[in-house]
């Protein structure tokens, strides 16, 4: 498995995916310029536009590899001659995503580090009203890599029934549209007016949603790291335990599904 997993780095090194991802980096160079057209809240800024610049990327990076990674080994018939091999299908398949997972918390540090320096640059430069609270900001990367990683797992369970990049693409995509929206909706539901307005059937089909997709809107921190707020210890261990449980069935799911697969 950890010959599989330095395939898969050195993979995407060799498709220059970091390199773009450095000159994107360029872009947090001129968040404080931007930030500062906020007047009263520029390092408030700064920390949103540096965060989201961050969910941006990796969402990118979460949609294409995760989709693309078993695809192009079934074309280029890379996975028959690796399977060949005394190397389990399921292996294989978690040797791919733990490549592709190292690479994204490698890439939220490397992005992570730049945006503190942006933030830090726009704090001296406008001292804040409320001082930074690092701790908040370091966890919402983290975390934020942490949410995408559950994408990659996601594309890689559909890319192992799909014959083409589409269904994981479109399939990623919108599991985490729909994600990142569905606790607000289960606690709209929750509510007597909704109770009154929605039908059960309705209500039904939300909550099934609701427990089936992934709850990615419990992994982002913007708001503590923006406003300095405390993290709640015990809330950030449960999410952690989500994210491994969730992970594990995931894989677990894609394992069946691609041992399954006929390959041609």
């Amino acid at each position: 498995m950890n010959r599989i997993i330095l395939i898969t780095l050195k993979g995407i090194f060799r498709d220059r995916i970091f390199q773009g991802i450095m000159a994107l980096s360029v872009l947090f160079l001129f968040i404080p310029s931007a930030a500062s057209l906020s007047m009263r809240q520029v390092v408030e800024l700064s920390t949103t536009l540096s965060l989201s610049l961050i969910s941006f990327i990796m969402l990118l990076l979460a949609v294409f590899l995760g989709a693309t990674s078993i695809w192009k080994d079934i074309e280029r018939r890379y996975t028959f001659s690796v399977l060949s091999l005394p190397i389990s299908r399921s292996t294989y398949l978690l040797g791919r995503f733990l490549g592709i997972a190292i690479f994204m918390l490698i890439t939220a540090l490397f992005l992570g580090s730049i945006a503190m320096i942006s933030i830090k640059v726009a704090s001296l430069i406008y001292p804040p009203a409320r001082p930074l609270l690092w701790s908040a900001i370091v966890a919402a990367i983290f975390f934020d890599a942490l949410k995408y990683i559950v994408v990659v797992a996601v594309a890689m369970m559909l890319a192992t029934v799909s014959t083409s990049f589409f269904l994981p693409i479109f399939g990623s995509v919108s599991t985490y549209l729909v994600g990142t929206i569905t606790q607000q909706v289960y606690d709209y539901l929750q509510t007597p007016s909704a109770q009154k307005a929605v039908s059960a059937a309705v209500r039904n089909v939300a909550q099934l949603l609701y427990y089936l997709v992934p709850n990615l809107n419990s992994f982002d921190l913007k708001v503590n790291a923006i406003y300095a707020i405390p993290l709640n210890p015990s809330g950030l261990f449960l999410t952690v335990i989500y994210f491994v449980v969730y992970i594990g069935i995931l894989l677990a799911v894609s394992a069946i599904l691609f041992g399954r697969r006929e390959m041609k």
